[in-house]
């Protein structure tokens, strides 16, 4: 896990303060027959890069189990802005910028290449929290509103800023 002071450069950047980063160096794997970084590739480093920070806050997909809940996708609003190529360095950065303390709760995304310090991908994904066995819609549990709503930066705003 990579840390905001490892990209000091990047810190006024950042569309919104206090990111939780990681670095995500470009590979073989991630290049598609154009020669940039597949969409299925940002897909997937959304994915990590959520559950680091769900990580980081304390919760574990143990948590998720124990309580018999998922938070999952119901929206997702992906910019592809600029291409990323094999070895580049990307600073992939999250925030929780809604928390309902009921049912939803969303991210804001941004990637950076470190090197031309420009925004080249933002997001911004919508969830619900459900029931792992059924699937069906369910308040989150005391544990995932404290501690999801504690690292909320409660934006009154519903879309990732424009760049």
């Amino acid at each position: 896990m990579t840390k905001k002071a490892d990209y000091p450069a990047l810190k006024t950047n950042w569309f919104y303060k206090d990111p939780f980063v990681i670095k995500w160096k470009i590979d073989e794997a991630s290049i598609d027959h154009y020669q940039h970084v597949n969409n299925v590739a940002y897909l997937s480093q959304l994915e990590s890069l959520a559950w680091a920070h769900s990580n980081s806050l304390g919760l574990a997909f143990s948590d998720y189990q124990n309580a018999n809940r998922a938070m999952v996708i119901s929206k997702h609003e992906l910019h592809y802005l600029q291409a990323c190529h094999l070895n580049d360095e990307i600073a992939c950065a999250t925030w929780i910028v809604k928390c309902d303390y009921k049912f939803r709760l969303s991210r804001a995304f941004q990637f950076i290449n470190v090197k031309t310090r420009k925004t080249v991908f933002k997001a911004h994904t919508d969830f619900i929290s459900c029931t792992l066995d059924t699937g069906r819609p369910k308040p989150m549990p005391d544990l995932f509103q404290k501690i999801y709503g504690e690292a909320c930066i409660h934006l009154e705003v519903a879309s990732v800023p424009n760049e």
